[in-house]
């Protein structure tokens, strides 16, 4: 039986994406997107909750996200979930879930333009994708 594995974030970026090649000279693009939710609590009170994501993006789609994303940005992240685990140099384990993205949408305009509010105006998104994701 086969399974699924998939994952949809909307949210702004935490910080500027961080670019780095791997060995064997693969782009490898990372950064963090913090995606909120408004709900009421039981006491009446309005509040916000904000998840952190972990994204990570390989090769062309990295290149590209290293390119236009900066810290502030809305997007619109597709991908899969993955966790890595490794060792401390204290022999401790650590482990780290994360987003690998087949897809990535920008949202909003480069520079923090605002987007027409019309919501009749059709307004072009930047979307690029995943040519394919290497097996680490």
């Amino acid at each position: 039986m086969a399974g699924l594995n998939k994952v949809m974030v909307i949210g702004n970026l935490g910080a500027d994406p961080e670019m780095r090649y791997t060995a064997d000279g693969n782009a490898m693009t990372s950064f963090r997107v913090a995606a909120s939710r408004n709900y009421t609590a039981p006491d009446g009170e309005r509040r916000e909750e904000t998840e952190w994501f972990s994204v990570v993006a390989w090769r062309k789609l990295a290149e590209q996200c290293s390119q236009y994303l900066q810290k502030g940005r809305r997007v619109y992240v597709e991908g899969r979930l993955r966790t890595r685990s490794w060792d401390t140099p204290e022999g401790q384990k650590r482990y780290r879930t994360e987003v690998v993205a087949d897809r990535v949408l920008f949202l909003d305009r480069a520079g923090g333009a605002p987007l027409p509010e019309d919501a009749g105006a059709a307004v072009p998104e930047e979307q690029f994708e995943a040519e394919e994701t290497p097996f680490e």
